[in-house]
């Protein structure tokens, strides 16, 4: 089993400071909100986008998939009572040349193998497509 450690402080009322590894990240902890941090809820869609960013370029040698670049626009709905994601809606964008039948395999793969994305659709309504970028 992988495990993961990850340390959080406050910094003052404004915002709050994660530390893993050597790595920072700035957290929109303020009751009114920032906009050079990503709050709780966006970082769960980053978390979502980076694993399945993460799971392309694990799969895409395995599979000999050829692409020049990966986007993905996530879209996440909270119910406010109580407190829930309720669904997240997704778009992977990828710019390929593959046929459709390698671009479906790809996504196939990326949904099964997701760490993250596996969790997030155990808890709540996870859906999405997979787009041909052409540059």
């Amino acid at each position: 089993m992988l495990e993961y450690d990850v340390v959080a402080r406050r910094v003052d009322s404004h915002g709050s400071i994660a530390q893993c590894k050597e790595a920072e990240i700035v957290l929109d902890t303020d009751m009114n909100g920032r906009a050079d941090a990503f709050n709780p809820a966006e970082l769960l869609l980053a978390a979502i986008a980076a694993c399945m960013i993460k799971g392309i370029e694990r799969v895409a040698p395995m599979i000999q998939f050829n692409f020049r670049g990966v986007e993905v626009r996530l879209h996440g709905v909270r119910q406010d009572s109580p407190p829930f994601m309720a669904s997240i809606t997704y778009d992977l964008i990828v710019d390929t040349d593959e046929d459709d039948r390698r671009l479906e395999l790809l996504h196939q793969n990326v949904r099964k193998y997701g760490t993250i994305s596996n969790t997030i659709a155990a808890a709540t309504k996870l859906e999405g497509q997979i787009i041909r970028r052409r540059s």
